[in-house]
């Protein structure tokens, strides 16, 4: 039986020693850890952090780059049911202009995300990857487009692909399937993630916080998930509902139980790059820097042409412009550094041998 505060901190003190609890640990911590607890638990995943990285902060240059999807996950605004959303696709001219515009404001990270779009074949993916490789060739490249068979990753990452994005949303097959159509299955998205990590990308998983349905439970099955899998990257944000989806009405994440989950995977996976997310900007005008004090290391502000960022809508309200611009990368800078931290301009790559900080 865990005591009281004393038995929170105790968990949390494991935690950053062993890196792992047992499912019933997650759950008492996640279920018990009062607001007054929080700080206790914030500070030694900053610590961590600062352990891993020092206090860089690393930016990514984000390309929206197509907003059609085949897929009708029912939470997503840009499912294929959605008839209201505003289809758009960026040329490779546009996406070049994007990736000049974003080196010279110093990145050296570019993120090709997008919706698994059947017009974007494997082979013309292939060719945006080259083009960006050969005209940047100290960046690093990210996709996120979704699954696809180990042959189309691995011609990918021999085309010059560094990282791959792919959340698996939930590990416990029963909520998967209540946020998915049938076609859709955990057991795939699971497959693809572990086909990414023996190909050699840095591999990002990572789950919505608040979905509809989700239990603590779910939440404990996905860290055990995550600390199996040794992901590169981890993406966690809050569940926003878009009103045009089957759960439109539903209440969205909060920014509490989402910055909880950022300092527990950061003391239980202490290399991982970590983002403040946008829909953390989203629901809480300083929630990046709040996840940033959380143990969180990477933002990714939006490098994509004004005219499509608010197409991209995979939430209601998702901030699109202000310092979530890649060009207010200025902007950015100040309110990191405001709170201590140095946004870097080089690639931010995944390090696998760390200090150890308890």
């Amino acid at each position: 039986m865990i005591d009281g505060a004393k038995g929170i901190e105790n968990l949390v003190d494991r935690l950053a020693v062993d890196h792992i609890l047992s499912r019933e640990e997650f759950c008492y911590l996640l279920e018990n850890i009062r607001p007054e607890q929080d700080g206790y638990l914030y500070e030694k995943a900053r610590k961590q952090a600062l352990a891993s990285y020092g206090n860089r902060i690393f930016v990514r240059g984000l390309m929206e780059f197509t907003n059609y999807c085949k897929n009708d996950c029912y939470y997503c605004g840009i499912r294929r049911s959605n008839q209201k959303a505003s289809r758009y696709r960026l040329t490779p001219e546009q996406v070049m202009d994007c990736c000049h515009t974003g080196y010279g404001l110093g990145f050296r990270t570019f993120v090709l995300q997008g919706g698994e779009d059947p017009w974007f074949t494997d082979d013309k993916i292939a060719y945006l990857v080259e083009r960006i490789r050969g005209g940047y060739p100290d960046c690093a490249i990210t996709l996120s487009v979704g699954e696809k068979d180990y042959d189309t990753y691995k011609m990918w990452f021999d085309a010059g692909a560094d990282r791959y994005l792919l959340r698996h949303e939930t590990a416990n097959p029963c909520h998967y399937a209540s946020l998915h159509p049938p076609q859709m299955s955990s057991a795939h998205r699971k497959e693809c993630l572990g086909n990414l990590k023996k190909i050699g990308y840095q591999t990002g998983c990572g789950i919505m916080v608040g979905a509809p349905y989700q239990t603590t439970g779910h939440i404990a099955e996905d860290l055990e998930y995550m600390y199996g899998l040794q992901p590169e990257m981890v993406g966690i944000g809050p569940f926003i509902p878009h009103h045009d989806t089957p759960f439109g009405d539903r209440p969205a994440g909060t920014l509490r139980q989402t910055i909880l989950l950022l300092a527990i995977v950061r003391l239980m996976l202490p290399g991982v790059l970590l983002p403040a997310t946008t829909a953390l900007g989203t629901i809480e005008p300083d929630g990046r820097e709040q996840g940033v004090m959380a143990g969180a290391n990477v933002v990714m502000p939006n490098l994509s042409p004004l005219d499509v960022r608010k197409k991209y809508m995979l939430y209601d309200n998702k901030i699109s412009t202000g310092v979530e611009a890649a060009a207010n990368i200025k902007e950015l800078k100040q309110r990191m550094a405001s709170i201590g931290y140095e946004v870097v301009t080089d690639r931010g790559d995944f390090r696998k041998t760390l200090p150890e900080c308890v």
